[in-house]
């Protein structure tokens, strides 16, 4: 076996796949509180009356526009300095990351929120179960966004990757990582994402046929 290939196999494949599970670590907290967050907005723009759709919409639009290295980063500078009566507040990097991604997650949330509640009140529950496919969507894109973790050094999935490139010498060495990477990292995300579109298609042609 190649060197090169057999002392990948033997540190970093485990490394790389050690460091993914940080990915995932992150995207369910951002989705948990995306959630959290985004459904008390649905029912809100979806029964809050004139007020509560205008202040809802406005608070959903904001968190959409939301970039996440900005959020992130005014969380790692900023509130790292932070003392709540007394006690100063130690952020972690990896929820400062999720913490980041939350505006995303609570914008996707809330969306799809509004659009299951109007599809269960026009009679159709089919559609109204869209909302699972559709937040399991959002959780794939999370984990794929999760790799702004290696901006803050963060040991993630990409920060590995970048790791181990940085110390090869040859550019054929490092195409060898990057597709260990993709097939580890990005192609069940792919599939995930994939089965998602066709879970929705199928929920939505048995929408048309009811």
């Amino acid at each position: 076996m190649n060197p090169l290939l057999r002392d990948l196999l033997s540190d970093f494949v485990p490394t790389l796949l050690a460091a993914m599970v940080t990915n995932f670590e992150i995207s369910f907290i951002a989705l948990a509180l995306g959630l959290l967050l985004g459904l008390p907005l649905a029912f809100l723009r979806d029964r809050g009356g004139a007020m509560g759709v205008g202040v809802s919409a406005t608070i959903i639009s904001l968190m959409r526009a939301a970039p996440t290295f900005v959020v992130m980063f005014f969380l790692l500078n900023v509130l790292r300095d932070v003392s709540l009566f007394g006690v100063k507040l130690a952020i972690s990097g990896v929820m400062t990351v999720a913490v980041s991604l939350v505006p995303y997650s609570a914008a996707y949330a809330a969306d799809a929120g509004v659009e299951a509640l109007r599809q269960f009140r026009r009679g159709s529950p089919l559609g109204a179960l869209l909302f699972l496919p559709n937040i399991t969507r959002a959780f794939f894109v999370i984990v794929m966004s999760s790799g702004a973790a290696a901006a803050i050094g963060v040991p993630e999935g990409i920060s590995v990757i970048l790791r181990e490139v940085a110390v090869l010498p040859s550019l054929g060495d490092r195409l060898i990582v990057f597709a260990i990477g993709i097939v580890l990292f990005g192609v069940p995300l792919q599939l995930g994402l994939a089965f998602m579109r066709w879970l929705q298609r199928e929920l939505g042609r048995r929408m048309i046929a009811v």
